[in-house]
């Protein structure tokens, strides 16, 4: 009996290395990236498509409408990982004070700003401007993390990126019609946090498992966004099959992505992940374009996703 308890001991130890090492490939984390990103860029024109078919109208049925959908992608996180982890999650003592300030950074404060901004702008702009997240990722990360320095390869491709945020909102008029602060600002403000929130999850990756991570901080930030959302008397209503079935895929994909991206960050640089972060706005707006109807074929958004993607690109390559 304590033999075969020693083997098991004994497997798990081996087996964790290789799960790890497996999770480091280069071309596993392009894979796993790349579908957080696809599902990440879907969400843009699905939340406009929502506030049609939920009837949502008025910033607070906007923030409980973000608490209904991460409170159900937190619910559908925990069964996942109870059940892939074969036990109840549990937060240690220790952890809950990182666990609920990841959780108000990352879900309530980023997506405050991410549904009230999107509902004063296009899906497009929305999710070109959101990919500066990548960027704030690595200079915060820069300040945070002793392994990652910036360079002036990164500098540059910040740059870019930057450059290409500005582009898109460059239309006749300048900043007075092309940018609002609720609007524009508000996915400004979001990406933001985001960025920072990424790097701060990184750090508190090694005190609980990537699902409890991801379960608990979903389901804290929700709450609060379901209480600020009443409070600003915030009403959703409209259930119908397609409704609902559309607020499952929103819950669906934020913990599916959020779980895939934890455990990507968990054992890998921050940058060697969020250079992927290039894709978000090329889902965004071919998924616009398919869904909304929404034009992507001018000078201006095309030039806008080459800059971004290029000082994406250009921030993470190989000398």
């Amino acid at each position: 009996m304590e033999k075969i308890t020693k083997n098991r001991k004994e497997y798990k130890m081996n087996r964790k290395p290789r799960i790890e090492k497996r999770l480091q490939n280069p071309a596993v984390v392009c894979l796993l990236a790349l579908i957080c990103c696809g599902l990440w860029g879907s969400a843009f024109p699905s939340v406009k498509i929502g506030y049609e078919w939920f009837g949502i109208e008025g910033t607070g049925s906007q923030i409980l409408f973000a608490g209904y959908r991460f409170f159900l992608a937190g619910v559908l996180t925990f069964i996942a990982g109870c059940v892939l982890e074969k036990r109840i999650l549990v937060m240690k003592p220790s952890s809950i004070p990182y666990i609920l300030r990841q959780g108000l950074l990352q879900t309530t404060v980023q997506y405050v700003c991410f549904y009230v901004g999107l509902a004063h702008t296009t899906g497009t702009k929305g999710s070109i401007i959101n990919a500066s997240n990548a960027f704030i990722s690595i200079v915060a990360a820069h300040f945070m993390l002793k392994s990652e320095k910036m360079t002036w390869k990164k500098g540059i491709g910040c740059g870019l990126g930057l450059a290409g945020i500005i582009v898109i909102n460059l239309v006749p008029g300048a900043w007075g019609t092309g940018f609002s602060l609720n609007g524009e600002g508000l996915i400004v403000l979001c990406s933001t946090v985001y960025g920072i929130s990424t790097v701060l999850l990184k750090m508190i990756s090694d005190k609980e498992s990537p699902m409890t991570i991801t379960a608990y901080e979903i389901l804290l930030g929700s709450v609060f966004l379901i209480v600020i959302g009443l409070f600003l008397g915030g009403h959703v209503g409209s259930f119908t099959v397609k409704s609902t079935l559309l607020l499952i895929y929103l819950a669906l994909l934020s913990a599916a992505a959020f779980s895939i991206w934890t455990v990507l960050l968990k054992y890998n640089l921050v940058g060697k992940v969020a250079v992927y972060g290039f894709t978000i706005p090329i889902f965004g707006t071919v998924f616009s374009a398919i869904i909304l109807g929404e034009q992507i074929l001018s000078l201006r958004s095309l030039s806008a996703l080459l800059l971004v993607s290029t000082g994406i690109i250009m921030v993470n390559s190989r000398k």
